[in-house]
């Protein structure tokens, strides 16, 4: 049986657009920062990161239906395959985001603008551009990443130690469902539930560490561009962090997915 089946390609696809779409919020206060509407780009980041959020809660029950049509040989080994094509699908979403990402702090600049006129309306927002008319606008958006990006950004503009803690959160939160379906064929039937619903609890932990030592310090930056007191350049270097080190993080997935699922059946049996 080949690991790519119909339902693997499906989840993919899913999941490749999920990931781009959170790899791309983080243009939003950039965009925020441009247009000096940094209440209005958190509101907009805010509803991106939610409606991801949300998607991996549907996933989660998808994902978990492979494990009934795999083939009763070599189990685990194939339905880690297959869960390894998921994680490669997160790393490859990371790197379109990042592709995009000149074009998207265009596109969003003028969203925010639009947010902002249309009295803080998404359903407004939405139909606004989902229209022939808005897709032109939007396509005509469109930027190749350069260089020139970069400039102004040093060693010493870097935020090392967010670097390191996004890497961290970033795996966590790839592995965060895979390892847990993955543990609940690890352990007896009657654990098989508790090891599936640890999933929460590892994802939650996660937005903790990114709500306390991320998400201030990105509010921060961008207050104090839009008072002109000169750190554009340390939001760039905050973006540029943030998405490489979410690239980062989908590759460490690699590496800590199976004992990540070891430390998740032996918590389902321990609580």
């Amino acid at each position: 049986m080949d690991l790519l089946t119909s339902k693997v390609i499906i989840i993919s696809l899913f999941l490749l657009v999920v990931t781009m779409v959170e790899t791309l919020a983080y243009a939003t206060r950039i965009s925020g920062a441009r247009v000096k509407l940094i209440a209005t780009a958190i509101s907009l980041f805010s509803t991106l990161v939610i409606v991801s959020r949300f998607s991996t809660m549907i996933q989660q029950p998808l994902t978990a239906k492979l494990i009934a049509e795999a083939p009763d040989v070599n189990k685990l080994h194939f339905i880690e395959g297959q869960y390894r094509v998921l994680i490669g699908v997160t790393s490859i979403g990371v790197l379109l985001g990042i592709l995009l990402f000149p074009t998207f702090i265009t596109i969003f600049s003028r969203a925010i603008i639009q947010l902002s006129n249309q009295r803080g309306s998404v359903v407004a927002l939405f139909t606004h551009y989902f229209n022939p008319k808005g897709i032109k606008k939007v396509l005509k958006c469109f930027r190749l990443p350069r260089l020139s990006y970069l400039k102004g950004i040093t060693y010493k503009t870097l935020p090392k130690r967010l670097f390191c803690i996004n890497v961290i959160i970033s795996a966590v939160f790839t592995i965060g469902v895979l390892s847990s379906i993955y543990a609940s064929m690890l352990v007896p039937s009657d654990y098989s539930q508790a090891a599936l619903m640890s999933s929460g609890i590892i994802n939650g932990i996660a937005t903790i560490l990114l709500t306390l030592f991320i998400d201030p310090k990105a509010s921060v930056l961008a207050d104090r561009v839009v008072k002109d007191r000169g750190f554009y350049v340390y939001l760039k270097s905050y973006s540029l962090v943030m998405v490489s080190s979410k690239l980062a993080g989908t590759i460490l997935a690699q590496l800590i997915f199976i004992p990540a699922a070891y430390y998740v059946a032996w918590f389902a049996k321990w609580i």
